[in-house]
């Protein structure tokens, strides 16, 4: 029975319809593969693995707000313990004055995530506690040292004010264009006034060199230490890497959210890291509607 004309066009309608749901629904073509920077190759998670449990640093940059960035380092986490690994595991999110406190509740046997948390004054709501517990937790219930890594929120705040100058080495030109770049991008565009972008740019560079700090001395305790932090202070080339003494044995990684037209590795700044591991991108409101803007998550 040969079929109706408005029967047709509705067929011929949800066929349309349908093609292009399942076009709209494709992945971004480089979405969960990840690029090895240096071989300017890709390369399996295995690989990458494997690399990881060869290194006495691995830092794993994120956007502090992705969830998937967050399950990938767990992955590394898990996988380094089924190497029979017991790295430390250093965190961005707590600061070096609370470590002793840290340390006395691991000593006394403390392995609860949320203790810990209290223990090193963890701002949960500032970084989002939720998409972090799961990581201390899994290295909290091993035994895994947990490392304070961040400079003194008020150490940085004066630092930030003029009220304290750090004592740091010399920096290139191309080291503070890279961050002046960085911090610009961070406020949306907005130029601070050259006063101003100098002590930002301080603090700035103060808590990467107390970060590195931080991880060197875990290193003297640990055969490895991981690092978890946004993806700003891993860059080697004027972040965390470029601080500490001996970067030979670092392996840096940065978790990338894919953008929509930039379809191959060579359209994303990644100079700054060993590997890309690419992501979805998180669905997040513009950071820069508002009359000032917000810091780009993973910037700070």
């Amino acid at each position: 029975m040969p079929l109706h004309l408005p029967h047709l066009i509705n067929t011929t309608l949800a066929f349309i319809l349908l093609c292009a749901g399942l076009a709209h629904a494709q992945p971004h073509p480089l979405q969960d593969r990840i690029w090895d920077t240096r071989s300017q190759v890709f390369v399996n998670a295995d690989t990458l693995h494997e690399r990881a449990a060869k290194s006495a640093y691995v830092l794993l940059g994120e956007l502090h707000d992705s969830a998937i960035h967050h399950r990938l380092q767990l992955e590394v986490l898990r996988m380094l313990d089924s190497h029979g690994l017991k790295p430390a595991l250093a965190m961005e999110q707590l600061d070096v004055e609370h470590q002793p406190a840290i340390t006395a509740a691991q000593t006394a046997g403390e392995r609860d995530a949320e203790k810990l948390a209290d223990a090193g004054r963890l701002d949960r709501r500032s970084w989002n506690w939720p998409l972090y517990r799961d990581l201390v937790a899994f290295a909290s219930e091993r035994g895994w040292p947990l490392i304070a890594a961040n400079l003194s929120r008020n150490e940085a705040r004066d630092i930030a004010l003029g009220k304290l100058t750090p004592a740091l080495p010399p920096a290139d030109p191309a080291q503070m264009s890279a961050l002046e770049d960085a911090l610009v991008r961070g406020h949306c565009g907005y130029h601070l006034p050259p006063e101003q972008m100098e002590r930002l740019l301080a603090a700035q560079r103060a808590r990467d060199a107390r970060m590195a700090a931080a991880l060197e001395e875990a290193g003297r305790g640990n055969a490895t230490v991981v690092f978890i932090t946004g993806s700003g202070h891993v860059h080697r080339e004027h972040a965390v890497p470029r601080y500490m003494k001996n970067d030979s044995n670092v392996l840096v990684i940065a978790f990338v959210e894919v953008d929509a037209g930039r379809n191959s590795p060579q359209d994303y700044a990644l100079a700054g890291y060993d590997f890309a591991w690419f992501t979805a991108a998180t669905l997040r409101d513009d950071p820069c509607k508002g009359p000032m803007g917000a810091a780009i998550p993973g910037s700070r």
